[in-house]
């Protein structure tokens, strides 16, 4: 079953670099970032209701809370600062790649 959500913080082609290299490095399928609206909205092949919940823990793991998710100052600064970091690993992955 494919799933898609809408996440915060992604700003660019890093971003979707770390979320698809992270996603596929669990066994998710079919991942596409897509950068051409706000919030970005992020699918992927998901299999089941536990996966669901590993796809999303993912995301936010990485930095990228759903945007529907209520976060709150500190915890809106940490998820963000993740997301810096998450952004430049990419950047960093794609230039590497080429």
């Amino acid at each position: 079953m494919k799933e898609s959500v809408a996440v915060a913080n992604v700003r660019c082609s890093g971003c979707a670099a770390t979320i698809t290299k992270a996603l596929e490095a669990e066994g998710f399928t079919s991942v596409e970032v897509d950068l051409t609206c706000e919030p970005r909205i992020v699918t992927a092949d998901v299999g089941d209701e536990a996966r669901s919940a590993l796809f999303k823990s993912i995301l936010r793991g990485l930095g990228y809370p759903l945007a529907e998710e209520q976060v709150s100052g500190l915890d809106a600064a940490g998820l963000k600062a993740k997301s810096f970091v998450s952004c430049a690993v990419g950047k960093f992955s794609t230039k590497s790649d080429e």
